[in-house]
């Protein structure tokens, strides 16, 4: 009898020790950005082609899963001020409780803008002056910290608020800089978590690496304040803006080594956006961490980026760049917030093929593009669905068929034809 009781303890020890959930820690900004183990993505669940349809708390968690089995733990935000934000945390904040070993984290983006942003009457933006707005969103922002510290661990001040072609709403850095300010003060005073990490999310000019007009006393003393760097870089529009990197002759090469050597070329000048703001820092004998809060490419464009633009776009070469970046990004030891998750076609409403429609890794019919046709084979998406659908590959996963829609990128020598 003794041992029958023992031999029914060591089984009940075993069955604890193998299905036990993981042990409770303070998982912090520090532990998160940089690891390769906590992958990071751009989130936005919307599926119409408004923003005033916002998605279900069932549809963020159908999302969440999918983004989990992709081995993604930390989302980028843009808004609080919409629904999507708050209930995000509570479709998150319900997974944990289902299952204990769930986990997903939160950079919340605060979108703030300057006096006149967007103004219905025509009035001029001042780009000297901030939105009433902007209180609000930094408001809602902390409140939301406060609500959820085990899931929110970065907010970002901003997105793309100083970059100057953001001509609708852009501020001056005193701006961003007096809120990150108030942040980082309501942590050191016990009003937030201490551990929360602030920054702001910017294209890269905008944090130094760019013209001179960026290269302020308060661009300086933002950099100085801010946790971390969290700097934007897109090829992709640039292969329009500037494409001298782009358009390159190649000589004695097959269509698809012009392709593959383009996207090398982009993965370099994204690169060297990078180093121009590490550069800057160094000039300030400032060390902080930079982290790329926001880089991408599109799959479809019938604009500037297209088969009469650019010709960049195209599901092989966005899976190309997507590789790229998760490689080069998690061997240097930092955190890279891709965009896209999921396609969104509110962004572009009215052109249902242009570009910013087209950023995710998955599609609206619930496809993943060829970046994810190796975690299809995989089959970590098994039993997991989107808006009822299962996540299959694109092209019904004919490659052939994918290959056919790569566009060669116009070398120099067709240039001058």
């Amino acid at each position: 009898m003794k041992k029958t009781i023992l031999y029914f303890f060591a089984f009940v020890l075993v069955f604890n020790c193998d299905n036990k959930p993981k042990e409770v820690v303070n998982i912090t900004a520090a532990d998160i950005l940089g690891n390769p183990k906590y992958l990071a993505i751009s989130y936005g669940g919307y599926r119409q082609t408004s923003r005033e349809v916002q998605p279900t708390i069932a549809e963020l968690k159908e999302d969440m899963k999918i983004l989990s089995a992709m081995n993604i733990k930390v989302l980028r935000t843009y808004n609080v001020h919409l629904a999507q934000t708050s209930n995000l945390l509570k479709a998150i904040s319900q997974l944990k409780k289902t299952d204990a070993n769930f986990e997903m984290y939160v950079m919340l983006g605060a979108w703030i803008d300057c006096e006149n942003a967007f103004n219905s009457e025509n009035k001029k933006p001042n780009h000297d002056a901030e939105s009433d707005r902007n209180a609000i969103e930094i408001e809602t922002a902390i409140s939301l910290a406060n609500q959820y510290p085990d899931i929110v661990k970065m907010i970002a001040v901003g997105n793309e608020a100083m970059v100057k072609w953001a001509t609708s709403y852009y501020v001056q850095p005193h701006v961003i800089l007096k809120w990150v300010n108030h942040l980082q003060g309501l942590k050191a005073t016990g009003k937030l978590p201490k551990d929360l990490w602030v920054t702001s999310s910017d294209n890269f000019a905008s944090w130094g690496g760019g013209e001179t007009v960026y290269h302020t006393e308060d661009l300086n003393a933002l950099i100085k304040a801010v946790d971390f760097i969290s700097m934007h870089t897109y090829p992709m529009h640039d292969t329009h803006y500037n494409p001298l990197f782009w358009d390159v002759p190649e000589n004695d090469l097959s269509e698809i080594e012009i392709v593959d050597a383009a996207m090398l070329r982009a993965k370099a000048y994204a690169i060297s956006q990078y180093d121009s703001v590490y550069n800057y820092m160094r000039h300030l004998n400032i060390k902080k961490p930079i982290h790329i809060g926001e880089t991408g490419w599109a799959s479809v464009s019938n604009g500037l980026y297209g088969k009469k633009g650019s010709r960049a776009t195209d599901e092989y070469k966005q899976a190309m760049y997507y590789k790229h970046m998760r490689d080069w990004t998690n061997a240097k030891g930092m955190s890279c917030f891709y965009f896209e998750a999921f396609d969104e076609q509110w962004k572009d409403a009215k052109n249902p093929l242009g570009s910013e429609n087209h950023f995710g890794l998955i599609n609206l019919k619930g496809e993943a593009k060829y970046s994810l046709w190796n975690l299809v084979d995989q089959g970590v998406f098994k039993g997991l669905t989107r808006n009822g659908k299962e996540i299959k590959k694109t092209f019904n996963g004919d490659k052939q068929a994918l290959m056919e829609t790569v566009l060669i990128p116009t070398v120099t020598s067709d240039l001058v034809k």
